[in-house]
């Protein structure tokens, strides 16, 4: 079993992010192999509060041009954790 720190990368500091914590939900950076479960176990852990649900994102990476050529930047993954009334996450 993988260790929640990581699973869980950190706490996504986005304007998307900053507006729907005031409907009690936070995003995520996680491992791209990990499912809701783990995710949902290792928020608990790190942050001591209860997770009402889960849900995933893959994040597809984007083209860029790197010097005189193509790339191509990685995918990843973001969850979007819904906390039970009464929790939060302190992000200060």
């Amino acid at each position: 079993m993988k260790n929640a720190h990581e699973v869980v990368k950190g706490l996504l500091r986005t304007e998307k992010g900053g507006v729907i914590m005031s409907f009690n939900k936070y995003l995520f950076w996680v491992d791209k192999g990990a499912n809701k479960i783990e995710i949902k176990k290792a928020i608990e852990d790190i942050y001591k509060v209860k997770v009402e649900s889960v849900n995933t994102l893959v994040m597809r990476g984007k083209m860029r041009r790197v010097r005189y050529q193509l790339g191509k930047t990685a995918d990843w993954k973001k969850a979007v954790v819904t906390l039970k009334e009464g929790n939060k996450i302190d992000i200060t």
